[in-house]
């Protein structure tokens, strides 16, 4: 029997449930449900108890964020094109405290230079970037162990 050590807010912003079709050159061919599904049987073996939550829509992200506490201890987060603009949702991550790991399919380092800057990221335990749906794993691993420091 796994004992579930905690839940974990799992969000997706603009455009990810677009994913397998949307420029799968850049961002692949695995769509967010399969992400998901892989990100479940991981958590299962970590006992995280995981909550997904897709929207377009800043302020939708925003109240999933804020609503997320006390029940959330730790929040993936992919903003998608949030992440270079966002100072709202950065406020709402560091409003709540929960501990944040972002993470990217692709590598932002290596595109267009808007695209090279988060202002996700300073307010995150760290970041993955540039693995395609392996960075939601890699990113859960590094949330689920430093949760379970604390």
């Amino acid at each position: 029997m796994v004992i579930l050590l905690a839940k974990v807010l799992v969000l997706n912003g603009p455009n990810l449930n677009l994913l397998g079709t949307r420029e799968p050159d850049i961002y692949g061919q695995v769509t967010l449900d399969k992400i998901n599904e892989q990100l479940n049987q991981l958590a299962d073996q970590l006992g995280l108890d995981l909550e997904f939550y897709h929207s377009n829509s800043e302020g939708e992200i925003i109240t999933r964020i804020q609503q997320s506490v006390p029940n959330v201890k730790g929040i993936l987060i992919n903003p998608g094109a949030f992440t270079h603009y966002s100072l709202a949702i950065r406020d709402a991550i560091s409003a709540v405290g929960a501990p944040c790991v972002e993470v990217h399919l692709s590598n932002i380092y290596a595109r267009e230079e808007f695209r090279q800057h988060s202002v996700i990221a300073p307010v995150c335990l760290g970041q993955v970037s540039g693995f395609g749906p392996l960075s939601y794993l890699l990113g859960l691993r590094a949330l689920a162990e430093k949760l379970y420091e604390n």
